[in-house]
């Protein structure tokens, strides 16, 4: 576990360069924040998760499986991960900050599927926006389409 890296990620890295590219300028990891979010961008009142199915418990998602070795350990450890991430999500929320949380399958695929991210940081008037909703979105590189109804 001491080399799975916590910041600096490849999702991680693909959002903050979108991001970029559209002209947005942020700060990393700001430490005086909850949970210190992956990035925040003060001038819109919005701190952006990028969170790995895994580690975060993705629910629905096919890549938060639980190791079958050691079983009640990994139980605990990702339980304690979920209620630490819902736990700073609130703490954000009574600060007055919008809240984005991306999930790593769905920041796998094509980068034309996070156009909708920056202006949903400028115009969304949702407290908090987790992307993707795992029971439509079952294979990373196929995105719900609208006849999938």
């Amino acid at each position: 576990m001491a080399g799975i890296r916590g910041s600096n990620t490849s999702p991680e890295m693909k959002v903050r360069r979108l991001l970029h590219r559209h002209g947005f300028r942020f700060r990393l990891h700001q430490r005086d924040l909850p949970g210190r979010p992956d990035v925040v961008l003060a001038r819109y009142k919005v701190c952006i998760f990028i969170h790995g199915c895994f580690w975060h418990r993705h629910p629905g998602c096919r890549y938060a499986t639980t190791p079958r070795t050691r079983e009640e350990f990994w139980q605990l450890k990702l339980a304690q991960n979920v209620a630490r991430d819902a736990r700073n999500r609130n703490e954000l929320l009574e600060l007055g900050w919008r809240v984005i949380e991306l999930w790593e399958c769905g920041v796998r695929g094509p980068e034309s599927e996070l156009l909708w991210l920056p202006e949903a940081i400028r115009d969304c008037n949702q407290k908090h926006l987790s992307w993707p909703s795992a029971p439509l979105y079952q294979h990373p590189e196929i995105a719900p389409s609208a006849d999938s109804k």
